[in-house]
């Protein structure tokens, strides 16, 4: 499976505030030109924390990019808004949970625009098939073919990509080839903790499989020194084979 050309890694800013987020920005500097603003860290610093951490310090290209990742699961009506408004906030990336539907995705991807792409968020990497099965309340044998059958709806819909495990990732390529991006969470530099994740892989690994992206966190964030964490995800990525 080929790498996907240039496959970015995105920081994850899963702190308690912004001060917090502000400081990780700061010690990463403009090592860091890609970083996640979840649910945690939104909720507690609201939009303006997107406009702090893209112009923080200088990026190599200017402001860093953000994606914003909400995970949104609503009535079309309501995605579409809040869509816009992530796209008007200058987020580059946007999550919902393709589970949602197609009318969803598809309002999303309306109120988004051509400047914020969105990802449609196939089986969390957090659930393996038992927990699946348990909150879908069907019997779930093969994971895998859960995520490509929501990565066909997202497809549908005209997501921009999905999001989807390391393990699931190269499935995905195969199926979809380069019609969908596809971001892996739950990254995991080798003898790095997997927490509260099941389904994970190394930066090398995800980029191999065919990652448009990959999101690290805690690997980086709770390094002692958070900027050579990335630059050793970065060389992973860098060798991996194509």
């Amino acid at each position: 499976m080929a790498v996907v050309s240039g496959t970015r890694a995105i920081v994850a800013l899963d702190v308690p505030g912004s001060a917090e987020a502000v400081a990780l920005v700061d010690r990463l500097g403009d090592a860091c030109d890609f970083v996640k603003v979840g649910s945690e860290l939104f909720t507690a610093a609201g939009p303006d924390v997107i406009a702090a951490v893209r112009r923080r310090g200088e990026s190599a290209d200017g402001d860093r990019d953000v994606f914003l990742d909400l995970k949104l699961h609503d009535i079309p009506n309501t995605v579409r808004a809040a869509a816009r408004r992530a796209s008007a906030l200058g987020a580059r990336l946007l999550t919902v949970h393709a589970s949602g539907g197609r009318a969803m995705v598809d309002a999303a991807v309306e109120g988004a625009g051509g400047n914020c792409g969105v990802l449609a968020v196939t089986v969390l990497t957090s659930l393996d098939a038992a927990g699946l099965g348990e909150a879908w309340g069907r019997q779930i044998s093969d994971v895998e073919a859960e995520v490509l059958r929501l990565a066909d709806l997202a497809r549908g819909a005209g997501a921009r990509g999905v999001v989807c495990s390391g393990v699931e990732a190269a499935a995905v390529r195969a199926r979809h080839g380069d019609a969908l991006e596809i971001l892996v969470p739950g990254v995991r530099l080798a003898g790095s903790g997997v927490h509260d994740q099941r389904r994970i892989v190394t930066p090398g690994g995800a980029a191999s499989a065919g990652a448009t992206y990959i999101v690290v966190g805690r690997t980086v964030s709770e390094d002692a020194d958070p900027r050579g964490a990335l630059a050793r995800v970065r060389a992973e990525l860098l060798a991996s084979p194509s």
